[in-house]
């Protein structure tokens, strides 16, 4: 007889105008890893905040039985005194606070009188980050000091620090690169062996079909399929059809008709110091160009500067102290600032799309035509409102944005319908050139799919788009070609018939041992 440390029975739930979930029924037994997947908006994290308690009991109908009681949560306190804890996509770290201050955030180490015991929560909380394979930090310095993969390990030192028994990641691994994400999973796989039960919700595919038990995919607020490992197969390809509803024959759809025409932008040796510290170069003489309707991609490892590079141009955004020459169409440009960038035709799609790229308390409208507002919907400083009515009805139709209505706050719509807005926002200002910056960061497999599409049409129309990912497969995939960026050096250039993950990993590695050699 299966032990089962959660039931969640016949969850309903409706937000306006949207049915999240639909009747769903979800089984986790004790001691495992259970995988949900499915695309974004699919009702995933809504599940888990009902569990959580962040949508309190009847604002949602079913039952949730844990540890074989009926559980009516109404705050996330009373889930957290049960032993359910869930880490967020977003940190919930306060950045000026101490790591031990931190782990025990709203679980003070109090002694007499309620009075804090910094003697006791250094020591406990010393003692946590050991368990979470962080044994050598100290615990003294500010949160902000560590890496984004450390502090996702302190948050989960957090939760250990609840004695938690239930632990609840939601995109643990989205912002983390390929070596911080195995050491989460490692100290998951840990937690499992110590007993506790782990939900993780993730759209990579490989990790969860690498630690998972059990993995149930749920497509539009509905439970579609529950896969057990060792009795059902696992592979990719199952799970992105229960996923989007249909069989993605083509992960990387082909450009087909797409002429390249002339050299649209080129960069002469473009060099960039760190904003912080005028003597540290972040990029040297980096040299590229991109035609029109070419997709150029840049691959390279975490700190190889691409993001650097990418904010430096649009409009110095990044840095200080830096020299070069931007050559669009033939005649060299003088770009200081944001307004500069986009009166010359760029547009920069930035990694991170809830700090830089978005409004989150605005509404769908207003994010679709900031940037355009003051060159195409106004007059003299008045805004001609009802034509940003229009165009955004246009651009939510025609790149699919899945929203009730364009008046929709942002913060209600899912990971990818976000990326897509951000893409509109810029698509809106009529570039010639555009710098997509991991432009498939942290959405599902469907919603990577219309963004490669309507990357083509991009190219096709005859704009010169340049690609960044820390995915290696999405730039091979999507890129006419590429650029190969080491430490803030191009070191390379492959044209398509040369694309492979191994050919990209020789060269960075070649070069690195080259300059330790120096």
């Amino acid at each position: 007889m299966s032990d089962y440390i959660l039931e969640m029975k016949d969850i309903t739930k409706k937000f306006t105008g949207v049915q999240a979930l639909t009747e769903v029924n979800l089984q986790v037994e004790r001691g495992e890893i259970h995988a949900l997947c499915g695309e974004n908006g699919a009702g995933k994290s809504t599940l888990m905040n009902i569990l959580s308690g962040v949508y309190p009991y009847k604002s949602y109908s079913g039952q949730i039985i844990y540890n074989g009681q009926e559980c009516q949560f109404h705050q996330i306190k009373d889930s957290e005194e049960k032993g359910i804890v869930i880490i967020h996509q977003e940190l919930a770290l306060i950045p000026y606070l101490s790591i031990a201050e931190n782990v025990f955030l709203g679980n003070e180490q109090t002694g007499q009188k309620g009075v804090i015991d910094w003697w006791e929560t250094r020591k406990k909380a010393q003692q946590m980050l050991v368990e979470v394979g962080l044994p050598n930090e100290d615990v003294s310095k500010p949160i902000n000091t560590l890496g984004v993969g450390k502090q996702q390990l302190v948050e989960i030192a957090k939760a250990l620090a609840k004695k938690v028994s239930l632990l609840i990641l939601d995109e643990p691994t989205a912002s983390l690169n390929d070596e911080e994400s195995d050491h989460l999973l490692t100290i998951l796989l840990g937690l499992k062996k110590k007993g506790i039960t782990s939900i993780i919700i993730s759209h990579k595919l490989a990790e969860l079909t690498k630690v998972s038990d059990k993995i149930t995919v749920i497509r539009d607020g509905s439970v579609i399929k529950n896969l057990v490992k060792g009795t059902d197969d696992f592979a990719e390809d199952i799970i992105i059809q229960a996923m989007v509803g249909r069989e993605l024959t083509q992960r990387y759809p082909i450009r087909e008709n797409c002429t390249l025409g002339e050299v649209i932008m080129e960069v002469k040796n473009w060099t960039c110091h760190h904003p912080d510290d005028a003597n540290r170069i972040v990029l040297e003489d980096v040299n590229f160009n991109v035609r029109a309707g070419e997709v150029v991609g840049f691959a390279g490892l975490m700190g190889a500067g691409r993001t650097e590079l990418a904010m430096s141009l649009f409009g110095k955004s990044y840095g200080q102290k830096i020299t070069g020459e931007i050559i669009l169409r033939g005649e060299k440009v003088t770009i200081e600032n944001v307004g500069d960038a986009i009166r010359n035709k760029m547009a920069y799609c930035s990694e991170d799309r809830k700090q830089y790229g978005l409004v989150l308390s605005d509404d769908m409208k207003h994010n679709m035509t900031m940037a355009a507002l003051p060159y195409f919907f106004s007059n003299h400083g008045v805004i001609n409102s009802n034509e940003v009515i229009v165009q955004s009805e246009k651009y939510k139709e025609s790149i699919n944005v899945k929203a009730y209505s364009i008046n929709q706050k942002v913060e209600t719509l899912s990971g990818g319908n976000q990326q897509k807005v951000v893409l509109a926002k810029w698509i809106m200002t009529a570039p010639d050139i555009l710098i997509l910056d991991e432009p498939t960061r942290g959405i599902d497999v469907g919603a990577k799919h219309e963004i490669y599409l309507l990357i083509n049409e991009l190219a096709k129309s005859g704009k010169a788009v340049i690609v960044i990912s820390s995915e290696m497969p999405e730039v091979i995939g999507v890129s006419d070609r590429i650029y190969i960026l080491n430490e803030g050096r191009i070191i390379g250039e492959m044209n398509k018939d040369e694309f492979s993950q191994e050919a990209i990993m020789t060269r960075i590695i070649r070069d690195t041992n080259s300059r330790r050699r120096k």
